[in-house]
């Protein structure tokens, strides 16, 4: 039935999140940036990805944000992405950002293979994190942080994937802790799926869902995220 790319749409809101959730701060500096990306994000279906930025880094209103971060080599490595999610307060409660989640994130969006994030790969994170997080938020329904594992099973639905409900079942066995799924969890189940659905369908030139893989390059594809 072929393998579909689940949406990324959404603007970024690389802020802290209060009360409900829904409320970012800086919303200001926000506006500005969600005006900035607007209509860039592909919004679903089996293509799409994060295209490029043209614009001078130094005009961006996320430039002055990211080398905050940025480590002295002007990009940002797995533990300095931990730190910004975290005092970021993605989780909705202060505790740390999954140091995993955030390693395979930067495998995601790793086009020069350096295992950390330039600037437009930040960027890119930056406009993914938001559109997950707003579909976690519709199925967070009481506002726990938390999302139970059918809310997962029909977020993976509503993303445009096409699982049976075997792999549905083990997707939710996967990322849930002590039967709850919890944000830095989430993500790193997005940007699995997603990046396994890339890599499958960077394969899959016919688009006929069936694909041979040599065991090297099955190994490339399931091990780097």
């Amino acid at each position: 039935s072929g393998i579909p790319g689940g949406p990324m749409g959404g603007h970024p809101m690389g802020v802290q999140w209060v009360g409900t959730w829904e409320a970012p701060c800086l919303g200001r500096w926000v506006g500005r940036w969600e005006g900035h990306l607007r209509g860039i994000c592909p919004s679903g279906g089996y293509g799409g990805g994060f295209p490029g930025y043209g614009a001078p880094a130094g005009n961006d209103p996320l430039w002055g944000y990211f080398t905050s971060i940025a480590g002295q080599d002007g990009e940002v490595d797995a533990e300095e992405l931990q730190r910004c999610l975290t005092q970021a307060n993605f989780t909705g409660s202060y505790s740390p950002f999954s140091l995993e989640t955030c390693r395979i994130m930067i495998a995601m969006l790793d086009r020069d293979f350096t295992g950390k994030m330039g600037f437009n790969e930040f960027k890119d994170l930056m406009v993914a994190m938001n559109g997950w997080k707003q579909n976690f938020i519709m199925f967070d329904t009481d506002r726990s942080g938390t999302v139970e594992p059918h809310e997962l099973s029909q977020a993976i639905t509503t993303m445009g994937y096409r699982l049976s409900p075997q792999a549905l079942n083990a997707v939710v066995k996967r990322y849930s802790k002590n039967g709850r799924i919890f944000f830095d969890d989430y993500v790193s189940c997005c940007v699995k799926l997603r990046s396994l659905t890339d890599n499958f369908r960077q394969r899959d030139q016919m688009h006929r869902g069936a694909v041979t893989f040599q065991y090297d390059d099955f190994m490339l594809c399931t091990m780097a995220v």
